[in-house]
């Protein structure tokens, strides 16, 4: 989402400091052009060299240098967002009060962008009332705030006052200012992760799942505009965007009824979850000791979220399922497609190498209802998720 915009990136003196170089690498690699503005004192705290280099750009820190002056007022109309990180308690007191004695003060002020602040400072500074005042009044000038974190900080004590982590910065940047509108006003429902069905308080019967595909789903569907909900299994994965919903869950049963709640008010429907096909048909109230030479275990069918939805889809409802094989994959896939009523199936086999469960790559085939495919080769779980995402665009907006 960061390619083709302008971010300028201004670095005042403090130790969190050291951070804005991962954020200007992180912002770069995402393919924004990157200006970098410092404070005289923050070459105290990180090096221009390093920050030139990384952004390709000359880093900016005084007014003027022998005959050439450094244009504020372009500056701060060339950029799609001004981004302060880490902001000092002294430049936020100045800001608040519109000194101008640095550049930086002097792009601010000059600003016609949005204007993103990241402050960072110890838990006493940023607890003072002239500092919370002062960041009040920054927030009612129209600067928007990335909250300050809880941690361990420069002085020895762990508090508030922590700049947020350089990923947060970006995300936040990436959610508030550059989310794409293809999607814009549609409810997506992606369901993500293994299901755990109990055999006893201590046993389930499980997969390999990881949810990482469908996380990554959710951020591609999140990131052009659409409003989503995960409902997730037992997983270790985190959003990446605060906007996005999670309902956590554990069994099959749980995971049908979360979903089958959303499904009316659904436009896109993407069913990642590796959702248990049967369950113990009996949970054991004490664990079951080990003391017999053979243990025979009945299983019963669960529900299935797919066909249900098939079988209740309304008009403009796109519904997505996933198949993973191990023989006669396309067969196997289109035959799934047509039995569940879906618009699409994701063909995942487990005979591709670095492909499926746990792998941060995967390679899949996608197929659609009049037969048609698209190969997706090998590559990331999110550049793969993106490619999905502009088909289902594709065919919605048809």
């Amino acid at each position: 989402m960061f390619t083709g915009k302008k971010i300028l990136l201004g670095i005042t003196a403090s130790i969190a400091a050291y951070k804005s170089i991962l954020i200007a690498r992180l912002l770069v690699k995402a393919g924004a052009e990157v200006k970098v503005i410092m404070t005289p004192a923050a070459r105290d705290f990180v090096s221009p060299l390093v920050l030139s280099t990384l952004t390709n750009n000359k880093v900016l820190i005084e007014l003027s240098e022998q005959e050439s002056w450094s244009n504020h007022v372009m500056l701060g109309r060339w950029a799609d967002v001004l981004l302060i990180a880490p902001l000092s308690c002294n430049t936020l007191a100045k800001m608040a009060h519109g000194q101008c004695d640095n550049l930086l003060l002097a792009a601010y002020l000059s600003a016609t962008c949005p204007v993103v602040i990241a402050p960072a400072m110890d838990e006493d500074m940023w607890k003072h009332p002239s500092t919370q005042k002062n960041i009040s009044t920054l927030k009612d000038y129209g600067n928007t705030l990335i909250d300050v974190e809880t941690g361990e900080l420069a002085s020895g004590l762990h508090g508030e006052g922590r700049m947020a982590e350089p990923e947060t910065i970006v995300a936040f940047i990436e959610e508030f200012f550059f989310r794409q509108t293809a999607l814009k006003n549609k409810k997506a429902l992606v369901t993500a992760g293994p299901t755990y069905e109990p055999l006893d308080p201590v046993r389930f019967v499980g997969n390999h799942s990881s949810g990482k595909m469908g996380f990554a789903l959710a951020e591609a569907l999140y990131e052009q505009g659409a409003d989503v909900t995960v409902v997730a299994g037992p997983v270790q994965q985190t959003k990446k965007y605060k906007g996005i919903r999670i309902i956590k869950v554990n069994t099959a049963e749980e995971m049908y009824n979360a979903c089958i709640n959303l499904h009316p008010s659904m436009d896109i429907e993407i069913m990642a979850a590796a959702v248990a096909d049967y369950k113990p048909a009996e949970i054991a109230s004490e664990k079951i000791k080990k003391n017999k030479a053979e243990f025979q275990l009945n299983l019963t069918k669960t529900k299935d979220i797919l066909a249900t939805f098939g079988s209740e889809k309304t008009n403009g409802q796109f519904l997505v399922g996933f198949a993973l094989e191990t023989e006669n994959e396309r067969a196997n896939a289109l035959e799934k497609l047509k039995r569940k009523n879906a618009d699409m199936i994701i063909l995942n086999s487990l005979k591709d190498t670095n492909a499926g469960f746990g792998y941060d790559t995967n390679k899949v085939s996608v197929f659609f209802t009049d037969e048609s495919a698209v190969e997706i080769q090998l590559a990331s779980k999110k550049e793969v998720a993106n490619k999905i995402v502009e088909l289902i665009i594709q065919r919605t907006h048809a």
